[in-house]
């Protein structure tokens, strides 16, 4: 008997003793399918190439250059860009991992990155001159820093800013926590922001609006997501996603609806706060970030439009604003899912001990007086005022007065703190904040404690027309 034979012979008698006891081949269940094919395709973010093969490094390039970008639909626009897209490349991180960028600047003018949030040391913060210039045309310069906490951040010049985030410079830096649950939904990263194009499709001039422009605070005609006008989304009904979203405009409040369907908050700038917080819509202010839970649609066949609603910063920035579209979300043919109870999800966050703090209190100001409008802190603008003096291991309670009849979304640089209520007690539920609104005519009071980073950090209105105009400031952080 061929050698062939025999192999067939003792496999056929395998095959049927398996069969008679049982122990055959199971029967195959199909995959379940999650989310259809390429439900998220015109909401994907470019990521960085990490060029380091080191597990707990991410290295990457970073280019500032001029690029061709179709904004809106049969035209192309010349911008500003990280890496030839609008928004820049989606650097992906985990909490301790140590980022390398090497920033290479190709644009006609000086910049910076700025890593909005991250507390990094001084030196890789990105303001200018503090320690290191600018970076010129044709230069280079390694940002090179760890990244210790979970959460949303994100990446800007802070050159000439409110022009240069205008004209496109802006990106995400995702920071994951390997700790955190798996299962709270399908995730997307989600870049809100707007830019002005001429009906000639050119970029519009960053000083459109002249001084009452820059008062005002100057907000593009094209709002976008991912960098994208009114993109779709084909998702299953009933599953849920979890949205990381950040505000990267320059002045626009994003004041988000989606016909109903509840936000669920679970975290924010810092990454996730003590417990959730259910809202029928959700504020972001420039700078600040979200993380929510949102079923966006509950039947098949069924469609909801996440939409922009005009949010009144002052001044009559709602007065006869229809909302805008943002996302147009379909529910596939896939049979719904029971997106069921989300269990517990929040940390343990320690509340910052107010006894014996040092107060700290200053005005967002405006002058009026001379020829030119002038913005600052505490009716002095950026450069002519000494530092506020802190140490480190202080305490700090701070109260941020706002004398203007504009709201103004204040950040701090490299630190978090934490929002305080009229009596002095941190807001409930707790969180992490470096980005947070102070109302129109209203004050908001924060508690901040200064870990081991000396240096020299920036504070200052988020609405960089505004930052430009003077109203910013500098916290000196000594030894």
């Amino acid at each position: 008997m061929r050698h062939n034979e025999v192999v067939r012979r003792l496999l056929d008698f395998v095959l049927g003793a398996a069969l008679l006891s049982g122990c055959g081949p199971a029967e195959s269940t199909p995959a379940d399918p999650g989310q259809p094919d390429g439900w998220d395709s015109e909401l994907s973010l470019n990521e960085a190439e990490d060029l380091n093969a080191d597990p707990d490094v991410v290295e990457i390039d970073l280019t500032a250059k001029e690029a061709d970008v179709q904004i809106r639909e049969k035209a192309y626009t010349t911008v500003w860009t990280y890496n030839g897209g609008i928004p820049g490349p989606l650097v992906r991180a985990k909490v301790g991992d140590r980022v390398v960028v090497h920033f290479h600047n190709e644009l006609p003018d000086p910049t910076t990155v700025h890593w909005h949030g991250v507390r990094l040391t001084a030196d890789m913060d990105g303001a200018p001159d503090m320690p290191h210039p600018p970076v010129k045309k044709g230069e280079t310069f390694t940002y090179d820093f760890v990244v210790p906490d979970a959460g949303l951040y994100w990446y800007h010049p802070h050159v000439d800013s409110a022009a240069q985030v205008g004209a496109g410079l802006y990106g995400a830096l995702l920071v994951e926590d390997p700790n955190e649950p798996k299962d709270l939904g399908d995730e997307l990263t989600m870049v809100l922001s707007d830019i002005g194009i001429e009906e000639s499709g050119q970029l519009q001039s960053p000083d459109v609006g002249g001084e009452l422009g820059s008062v005002f605070g100057r907000e593009g005609d094209s709002v976008l997501v991912n960098g994208r006008v009114r993109p779709e989304m084909v998702a299953r009904a009933g599953r849920r996603q979890r949205w990381r979203l950040v505000n990267a405009a320059r002045s626009r409040y994003f004041w988000l609806d989606l016909e109903g369907t509840p936000f669920v908050r679970i975290g924010g700038d810092g990454g996730l706060m003590s417990s959730p917080v259910t809202a029928d819509r959700l504020l972001l202010v420039p700078g600040e970030r979200a993380d929510v839970l949102v079923v966006p649609v509950d039947t098949p066949g069924e469609t909801r439009t996440l939409r922009w609603i005009a949010y009144d910063r002052g001044y009559g920035t709602a007065f006869e604003r229809p909302p805008v579209d943002l996302l147009s979300i379909e529910a596939s043919d896939l049979p719904a899912e029971d997106a069921g109870e989300i269990g517990s999800v929040g940390r343990d966050i320690e509340v910052i001990n107010t006894v014996g703090a040092t107060p700290v209190e200053i005005a967002l100001t405006m002058d009026q007086s001379g020829e030119t409008t002038t913005l600052g802190i505490n009716g002095v603008p950026f450069g002519q005022a000494p530092p506020i003096a802190a140490a480190v291991g202080e305490t700090q309670v701070w109260t941020v007065k706002n004398e203007m009849a504009w709201a103004h979304p204040f950040h701090l640089h490299g630190f978090f703190f934490q929002l305080l209520d009229a009596n002095g007690a941190a807001l409930a539920p707790l969180e992490w904040k470096d980005t947070a609104n102070v109302p129109v005519e209203g004050q908001m009071t924060f508690a901040v404690r200064y870990d081991p980073r000396p240096g020299m950090w920036m504070f200052h209105c988020h609405i960089l027309d505004h930052a430009e105009l003077g109203m910013m400031g500098m916290v000196n952080v000594e030894k």
